[in-house]
């Protein structure tokens, strides 16, 4: 992983122009494979000052895979106007760092034990008369496809970006499929049993924010699956972490995507 600093120093009276421009410019870096992680901060000494700091899976990824790419002309059309005021823009490799939480997804185990979830998972939904009609037909690929969202929300890799296409895919998948409220109790009782089977770390820190995002996810898309829904169309995947709720913009009818 690399690191990107851009520092700003910003006319005075366009702080809020800025910011805002970047709220906007960051959700097109969330929704790209090749971004980790990005933030920004204002210097309290001097107002004027900026510091954007974005998370790279590499400097090639970057320059040749991000700005390349699909999502950069959107990214690039926000930053734009602000391009005359940049004093560096600079990659940095990390040299030493203090310890911090692990990821969710690392703690419970990664790509294996995330996949060996969602196989027991659905293998249980496939016999249970309340899911089962929900998933009549469903593609053999999909225990895998639904890893590899989870890994990502739970701050792993993001495959399910880079190979699915993102949030608008998983949006996508419940449009117009009217899941009832005993569907998504069931949906998670079955996932905590199969997190139970396949021995997913039982901690209480754990299974507070596992069940929580479950808790978030299903209530979400039970709401995008009415008739009468109107989800926000593009997000990005949301990042979930140890007991923090994903911010979102308020929108009618709720709407986002399990």
């Amino acid at each position: 992983m690399i690191t990107e600093y851009i520092r700003y120093r910003i006319p005075d009276g366009q702080g809020s122009q800025f910011e805002d421009a970047y709220r906007r410019a960051g959700a097109v870096l969330s929704e790209s494979p090749q971004c980790v992680g990005w933030d920004v901060a204002r210097c309290v000494d001097e107002p004027s000052c900026y510091v954007v700091r974005i998370r790279w899976t590499s400097a090639e990824d970057h320059l040749t895979g991000f700005r390349s790419g699909p999502r950069f002309p959107a990214f690039f059309a926000e930053v734009k106007p602000f391009v005359g005021d940049i004093e560096e823009m600079r990659h940095y490799g990390e040299l030493a760092a203090g310890d911090g939480p692990p990821t969710l997804y690392d703690w419970a185990g990664g790509e294996e034990a995330l996949t060996r979830l969602t196989a027991a998972f659905y293998r249980e939904v496939l016999k249970d008369d309340v899911l089962e009609p929900l998933f009549r037909g469903m593609s053999p690929d999909h225990p895998r496809r639904v890893a590899h969202w989870l890994g990502e929300v739970f701050g792993g890799p993001r495959t399910y970006s880079a190979e699915r296409g993102g949030y608008s895919t998983m949006l996508a998948m419940h449009l117009g499929k009217a899941i009832t409220e005993r569907q998504r109790r069931r949906w998670v009782s079955l996932l905590q049993d199969a997190a139970d089977e396949v021995g997913l770390p039982a901690d209480p820190e754990f299974r507070a924010a596992f069940t929580g995002y479950l808790e978030w996810g299903t209530r979400i898309a039970l709401a995008n699956s009415q008739p009468d829904a109107d989800p926000v169309k593009q997000a990005p995947v949301p990042r979930w972490g140890w007991g923090v709720a994903v911010p979102l913009p308020r929108v009618p009818r709720g709407a986002r995507s399990l």
